[in-house]
């Protein structure tokens, strides 16, 4: 049963979602939706404590480096933020990558690659691989990174994945999907069936962010939307989804067709969380479980990894 913190979280959500509905928050400009994300998303909680932040260009990307002092130098996370590739920032992500950097004794790298709609696909996957190159050019082994990220972050983190193996380039050692938004065409059928559950998301918003995004290419393109790729010699799976989200098919769906081309997967999804529900890592006791067990699959992933 989903915690007593959660159902309150979820109706808190609900009502501010309705709430800025009303004030007509689609009908302002780019700029202020981005800026107001920006600051929702800096309210949701604190750096973990003896969390160190250093900030760097990659490419001319704005970028940061999170770590403790116990975190391994030599093994990477790099994180993926989402909002749908329209939104999001280090201060929207900052404290969920930190805290599962921390869970998984690595530290992690969070770039912000360019956005929608004045930078459609394939911007964000050309900057997610630009990102990786350069840890590879400054020594990092491809098995000592994980790509990981959120929503729109964990698609990009599959598309950038299969972009390095288009280029035979060499891969990381796993790819950590939260609440994945894996297929813009909405096929699923959670997009129907937990409609009224979602607190956060809608079809047709998201219908309307896919477009943005795609531009003038299909959106069953397979950069674009994974579940259409062929994922054979895909690194290990990690996903995680929740029963209210009308992305949980995208999330099976993906499961199914890493499954079938023999990748290695680990699908869970919780029942009652929402879209996204780890970034309440502070508060909410399912993101502290989730986010633990996201540290216990890196750590066995950079090890079997090594192994191999």
């Amino acid at each position: 049963m989903p915690s007593i913190q959660s159902l309150f979280i979820e109706k808190m959500i609900k009502l501010s979602v309705k709430r800025m509905a009303k004030k007509g928050i689609r009908k302002t400009g780019m700029g202020e939706r981005r800026q107001r994300f920006n600051e929702f998303g800096a309210k949701l909680g604190k750096l973990p404590k003896g969390c160190m932040r250093e900030s760097c260009k990659i490419g001319g990307l704005y970028s940061e480096w999170l770590s403790f002092a116990d975190t391994k130098d030599d093994k990477v996370i790099l994180y993926l933020h989402g909002g749908a590739y329209e939104y999001g920032s280090a201060d929207t992500h900052r404290v969920l990558a930190a805290r599962i950097g921390k869970a998984s004794g690595t530290k992690v790298l969070l770039p912000e690659y360019r956005l929608a709609p004045e930078h459609p696909f394939p911007a964000a996957v050309e900057d997610a691989v630009l990102v990786y190159h350069w840890l590879l050019e400054r020594g990092y082994k491809s098995s000592n990174i994980i790509f990981a990220g959120d929503s729109a972050g964990a698609g990009l983190s599959m598309a950038a994945v299969l972009k390095l193996r288009e280029q035979n380039d060499p891969l990381p050692a796993a790819v950590i999907c939260l609440s994945p938004w894996a297929d813009l065409t909405s096929s699923g059928e959670s997009y129907e069936k937990n409609r009224k559950l979602d607190p956060y998301l809608n079809p047709e918003t998201v219908r309307k962010a896919a477009a943005m995004y795609a531009g003038d290419k299909p959106l069953n393109h397979p950069m674009i939307s994974p579940v259409f790729a062929d994922l054979t010699d895909f690194p290990p799976l990690f996903i995680q989804s929740g029963s209210h989200e009308i992305l949980q098919s995208d999330a099976e769906m993906l499961a199914a067709k890493a499954r079938l081309a023999g990748v290695d997967v680990t699908l869970k999804i919780w029942e009652g969380m929402w879209h996204v529900w780890q970034i309440f890592g502070g508060v909410l006791p399912e993101a502290r479980k989730a986010i633990r067990e996201i540290g216990h699959f890196a750590k066995r992933s950079f090890k079997n990894s090594t192994i191999k």
